[in-house]
């Protein structure tokens, strides 16, 4: 083959694959802010099947997922918060175990893996339910409206998402503060004291506004991605199903910038 013939096929397929890469972002972005501007709408879903759809998907995004993610995260909070203390103490460092147990634990582990739980059990199979229902309107000739999409598939199940990551954070925060307590001090009132100025230490306002904007940012990300990938046609303008692993990736880079970008406002 011609070495410039070869040359300028590599270079059109580099350009159509950044051009399909820009094109997917974007829609990803648009399709977020539109369902943001919803979202602070009530209006568009607080009354009849709107708003029934709304708390339909409140529950199926939360209730099925609630008892084995605390289940999980209790387990994992427990070895962990058993590996630091023993560790802490080995090495004459047992004052620093609660602050690196808060920290660790509560301020990043905690809302990362509930956002990729909700992600992997919810969001993205949901998302996938969506195109294949896209694409059967499709083939039916009964594609409804950009609108209609938002309002009735995308937004409910998008407050699902950010409502599930939310409340799972939260609980499961809970959950590993309370029993790292437990682990540190054992059933003794005592030492509440104590750990209530350690852990307030390390929820200083600056902390806390990033801890709460992350976890905000990781649910809008779990909401907003899978969902926007299920609503982009392809080349063709069909909905043609889309590989799991590709849609993962691209919400895990959007999660893993968030994270980065949270621990250089904790930590520089």
């Amino acid at each position: 083959m011609n070495p410039v013939t070869s040359a300028q096929s590599t270079l059109h397929r580099w350009g159509r694959a950044a051009r399909a890469s820009w094109d997917a972002w974007w829609n990803t972005l648009l399709v977020g802010a539109q369902i943001l501007v919803l979202a602070l709408s009530p209006g568009s879903y607080s009354a009849g099947p709107h708003r029934r759809a709304v708390l339909e998907n409140l529950y199926r995004a939360t209730a099925p997922l609630l008892p084995w993610f605390l289940t999980l995260s209790a387990l994992v909070s427990l070895v962990l918060i058993r590996i630091v203390v023993a560790t802490a103490t080995s090495y004459g460092l047992s004052q620093y175990a609660l602050e690196v147990l808060v920290r660790t634990l509560v301020l990043e582990l905690i809302p990362l893996y509930a956002a990729l739980f909700v992600a992997v059990r919810y969001a993205m199979p949901g998302a996938q339910v969506v195109r294949k229902q896209l694409a059967l309107r499709q083939r039916e000739g009964r594609l409804s409206e950009r609108q209609l999409l938002l309002v009735n598939e995308l937004l409910p199940r998008a407050l699902g998402c950010v409502f599930s990551v939310l409340l799972l954070a939260g609980l499961s925060s809970l959950v590993a503060l309370v029993l790292t307590y437990l682990t540190v001090y054992g059933f003794s009132p005592w030492g509440l004291p104590g750990y209530t100025h350690a852990v307030g230490g390390v929820f200083t306002p600056a902390v806390s506004l990033i801890f709460s904007l992350k976890t905000l940012f990781f649910s809008l990300a779990v909401a907003v991605v899978p969902l926007a990938a299920s609503a982009e046609p392809d080349a063709q303008g069909h909905y043609a199903r889309r590989s799991d692993m590709s849609e993962f990736a691209r919400l895990f880079s959007v999660v893993l910038l968030i994270e980065v970008v949270s621990l250089v406002g904790n930590y520089y």
